[in-house]
């Protein structure tokens, strides 16, 4: 498939998410994302060809080569990329899977995050982190949420993008920016009971993501 050939029409530029939207509501990859996703396998072409046959079927994709993925329970993972957003460099790609948050990150995060989040003192505030790299796998949503087929609406809601990949090469945080995610969100939950002890401020709750601030 070429790139000049999309997996769907998009309605237009993409739209800055925000907690009451891509919270809910799924959002479609374009053709370029597509490539990016599908340069993770062994085999690019025919994963292409297998979504422009099936759009609306989830893929299970390699972590390691194109990017890694920091996997956390979704109320977490919204509190993250709230921060991301409001007071970081925003996002990677992101995508909801039976209830948790997938964030895309840089190759190598896998190996580096966890190491970075022993050095913090969390208590309770910080769920399950996991980080899968290089030899792992995730299941990813369908390319294309809107299209009918025997999918149900709430498998639909259940695999979906929050933020869809748009390009051939986004940007994707590394395991510091994650971490500085990990940490605001343990903030946010838990206040001054979680002892944070490289990163001082307060927070807001974030409102909307400025999606042209994407690196």
């Amino acid at each position: 498939m070429s790139s000049s050939t999309p997996l769907h029409t998009p309605a237009a530029a993409p739209t800055a998410p925000s907690p009451t939207g891509p919270a809910h509501d799924a959002c479609d990859v374009t053709a370029e994302g597509a490539a990016w996703l599908a340069s993770a396998e062994t085999y690019p072409r025919s994963a292409l060809a297998h979504w422009r046959t099936r759009p609306t079927a989830p893929a299970v994709l390699p972590c390691g080569s194109a990017f890694d993925v920091v996997s956390v329970p979704a109320v977490f993972g919204r509190r993250m990329l709230d921060r991301l957003w409001e007071e970081g460099p925003g996002s990677g790609p992101v995508a909801a899977h039976r209830g948790r948050m997938l964030l895309f990150a840089a190759p190598g995060t896998a190996q580096r995050l966890p190491s970075l989040l022993e050095w913090e003192e969390w208590g309770p505030a910080v769920p399950s982190v996991l980080c899968h790299g290089t030899g792992d796998a995730v299941t990813v949503p369908p390319p294309t949420a809107g299209a009918a087929d025997a999918t149900t609406s709430a498998d639909r809601l259940d695999s979906r993008w929050l933020v869809a990949p748009d390009t051939r090469h986004p940007w994707l945080p590394g395991p510091e920016v994650m971490l500085w995610a990990c940490v605001r969100a343990a903030r946010a939950a838990a206040g001054s009971a979680v002892r944070i002890s490289i990163f001082p401020g307060g927070d807001q709750d974030a409102k909307v993501y400025d999606v042209s601030r994407r690196r």
